[in-house]
């Protein structure tokens, strides 16, 4: 209960974030669980969708779903060089900016190369306070597999979508396990609002445009979106 609780507090921090909800009355863990029983960046995407399909029932939508976070997410240990390595331009920021920039085709690396679980970030360039942005080799394949490009593609500048698919994912998913899921006590009335919504809608970095998109989804047409002004690539801190 209080990892949950911790969790969907901690989002609220973030602007754009949704209002997740908390269920309480889990039962306390009586061993810790075995190692290596979350995915890896390195893994495939079909190793990805079955462990998630194995633990939870998840679909392919709602693996998607909940890589949103990403967008908040920072990497620290891909590269053992440099720490808290945002995976988008706007770090901290819950937005669709990730799964447009995923998409995007990389051209370097914000430290070092040939790390496991890591490919060619399409914004690598930073500074010494701030790195550039990382690309988890898990994140380009989910972008870009037939089973779950659409997926990816459709939250592109739908913020009120993923925002929902990621409440309803991570609901799902905080009941994996438990055995009477029903005799959880709704206490979302304790989580607090989210500080700011996003209102600024998904653009290309500075220098990027449709050019640069690898579109993997064919079924639908791709967001017809702005670039940034700019003759250098910015992250946002």
């Amino acid at each position: 209960d209080l990892v949950q609780f911790a969790a969907a507090v901690g989002i609220t921090n973030c602007p754009g974030a949704p209002r997740l909800k908390f269920f309480t009355g889990r039962p306390n863990a009586t061993a810790p669980p075995p190692e290596g029983l979350v995915p890896a960046p390195s893994d495939s995407v079909t190793t990805i969708l079955a462990r998630f399909a194995d633990a939870g029932n998840l679909i392919p939508a709602e693996v998607v779903a909940l890589l949103s976070s990403h967008s908040i997410a920072n990497a620290d240990h891909v590269d053992p060089t440099i720490q808290a390595v945002p995976f988008d331009s706007t770090q901290n920021t819950y937005d669709t900016q990730i799964f447009l920039e995923v998409l995007l085709k990389g051209i370097g690396f914000p430290g070092t190369a040939n790390n496991t679980g890591e490919v060619s970030s399409p914004l690598p360039i930073g500074t010494t306070a701030q790195p550039g942005e990382m690309r988890l080799q898990s994140d380009f394949a989910l972008a870009r597999d037939p089973r779950t490009a659409c997926f990816w593609q459709s939250f592109i500048n739908e913020q009120e979508l993923m925002q929902n698919a990621f409440i309803e994912a991570v609901d799902k998913m905080s009941r994996i396990g438990l055995a009477h899921p029903e005799d959880l006590i709704d206490c979302s009335v304790v989580v607090p609002q989210p500080v700011a919504k996003v209102t600024k809608p998904a653009t290309y970095p500075a220098t990027k445009s449709f050019k640069d998109i690898q579109q993997a989804c064919l079924a639908s047409p791709f967001p017809s979106l702005a670039s940034d002004p700019g003759a250098t690539e910015t992250l946002v801190a």
